[in-house]
């Protein structure tokens, strides 16, 4: 009986499907000979193991039924013994298999059905992992693509044999398009779901300003100019901080161009976005006076701890400096990743006044000394009476008219009041029932005991029941930090692991242990 069956228009076909969907065209005969052994199976039984082959060369279709030999059954439908086995077949070894060829399938109308529902279901998974693997490597570039249909406002955009996703919150505010319309994009994902692959689009993402500018700037492209930060308002405004490694070509006039040619080229395909182009700067400060142009910058103070930045700008510039809604300086603080506060002139000279106030005020009432002496320490950097008690003494007669009279009187009034502040917290941390475990640790001022106090952590073991953060929570973080603090409360539970070392006999701790 003839075991095979020769169909060389399975080749022809094979070949024309992997034209048309642009795959492999052994996927697509791979595709066949399952859908051919899924026929098998639903003939035969399903719980059988039924394979089929198509020679590649002839189109020959072979259907077998393979069964594994093996010396302890598990499942009678795929496997034989191996002592039956190798009665049909002497010498075949556990795990190797018989192969019994069956007589090729007269194709039904059911069965044709699906064998090829088989195939298109196959042939899609195939080319869904085409497209994924030829877009994942190309998250960054932008494509141009069509638009195939508008979905709530969302756009599928046919590029090449894929069909990707533009958002309606990735479009740049008040632009349209129409079905068949040409749209460029920026590919920012793609991602490989379980519906296929899922390739996103975005015309707002600020690396889309960057890659059109490098379309447009061959010097950018070559890498003699590099974008260093982007930061956009899309269809608004935009601030690109750019820098040159050649010293002999201005980056920023590379960049607009001739009469502004190449910055127009990209301002029109944004839909007249504004783009303001400006040098980047290792400087932290210079850079953020560089990112806050137009506007005229007369001072910066930089908080790096915090991550801010004060600038101070002259009356006038204010509006300027802040932009519409806010706009300059929020573009400006994006580009810089630095939180920046604006200030006047006016408000900054307000802000020191009463700052020297203060300061000047807190010496007069500690030490009792006259408006003149308190405001001699706070113009010399004196900020604390902490400062001033542990001042070098010839730090203090350098300033003008101090002597060795004066300044060791200041000295002695500075320690008096920080020792009459030490006892007056150590009286209020007593009252508060802190213990004197806790304050034996040498690990806080009084002001920290007594907030410890406050907050109802009063022993010992209320300390060391206590976590790191939990610590960094109550104290402040200005105060103790989280490495600190979990020294600290190791210290605080060093008395739990003395109690099981001396113990009494019987398992008893002995009282000297315990936490009063």
């Amino acid at each position: 009986m003839d075991t095979s069956v020769s169909r060389p228009e399975l080749l022809l076909v094979a070949d024309a499907v992997a034209r048309e969907k642009m795959i492999d065209r052994e996927e697509v005969l791979e595709a066949m000979e399952q859908a051919i052994q899924k026929a098998g199976r639903a003939k035969y039984g399903h719980e059988k193991d039924i394979r089929a082959t198509i020679d590649r060369k002839t189109g020959e279709v072979r259907l077998s039924r393979w069964t594994e030999a093996v010396e302890a059954i598990e499942n009678e439908d795929t496997q034989i013994p191996l002592n039956i086995a190798r009665k049909f077949q002497p010498g075949i070894q556990a795990g190797e298999y018989l192969i019994d060829p069956l007589p090729p399938i007269d194709f039904g109308r059911i069965a044709a059905q699906t064998a090829k529902q088989v195939i298109v279901q196959r042939v899609r998974e195939y080319e869904r992992k085409r497209q994924y693997d030829e877009f994942k490597d190309r998250v960054g570039e932008i494509v141009n693509g069509t638009v195939k249909r508008t979905e709530y406002g969302n756009l599928m955009v046919e590029i090449g044999s894929a069909e990707a996703l533009l958002r309606r919150d990735e479009l740049i505010p008040r632009e349209t398009f129409r079905n068949s319309d040409r749209v460029r994009a920026y590919i920012y994902d793609v991602r490989d779901e379980t519906r296929g692959p899922q390739i996103f689009l975005s015309r707002t993402h600020p690396a889309f300003l960057a890659k059109l500018f490098a379309q447009e700037v061959p010097e950018i492209y070559d890498g003699i100019i590099e974008i260093k930060a982007v930061a956009r308002d899309p269809g608004s405004r935009a601030k690109m901080a750019v820098i040159s490694r050649d010293a002999s070509i201005d980056p920023v006039g590379a960049c607009v161009g001739m009469r502004g040619s190449r910055v127009q080229a990209v301002v029109a395909e944004l839909q007249g976005e504004k783009i303001d182009i400006i040098p980047w700067s290792p400087q932290a400060a210079t850079f953020v006076v560089n990112a806050l142009a137009p506007a005229e910058v007369s001072k910066v103070v930089m908080d790096e701890e915090a991550g801010r930045v004060e600038v101070v700008v002259p009356d006038d510039q204010l509006s300027l400096a802040i932009g519409r809604r806010g706009q300059n300086v929020r573009l400006a603080s994006q580009l810089t990743r630095w939180d920046i506060d604006i200030l006047t002139e006016a408000e900054e000279s307000e802000r020191r006044q009463e700052e020297f106030r203060r300061r000047s005020s807190l010496f007069t009432e500690a030490l009792d000394v006259d408006d003149v002496i308190a405001g001699l320490l706070v113009t010399e950097g004196f900020h604390t009476i902490e400062e001033l008690a542990y001042a070098e003494a010839d730090e203090l007669i350098g300033i003008e008219g101090f002597d060795d009279s004066v300044v060791g009187e200041l000295v002695r009034r500075a320690e008096d009041y920080l020792r009459r502040r030490e006892e007056g917290l150590d009286e209020k941390r007593k009252e508060l029932g802190v213990s004197d475990d806790i304050s034996g640790l040498n690990a806080f001022s009084g002001q920290m005991l007594v907030t410890l106090g406050e907050k109802g952590v009063r022993t010992l073991d209320d300390l060391a029941d206590l976590a790191g953060d939990e610590l960094v929570e109550l104290l402040g973080s200005e105060a103790i930090d989280e490495e600190t603090a979990n020294e600290i409360i190791m210290a605080a539970r060093a008395h739990w692991f003395d109690g099981e070392e001396g113990g009494t006999e019987g398992g008893e701790t002995s009282p000297e242990h315990h936490t009063p």
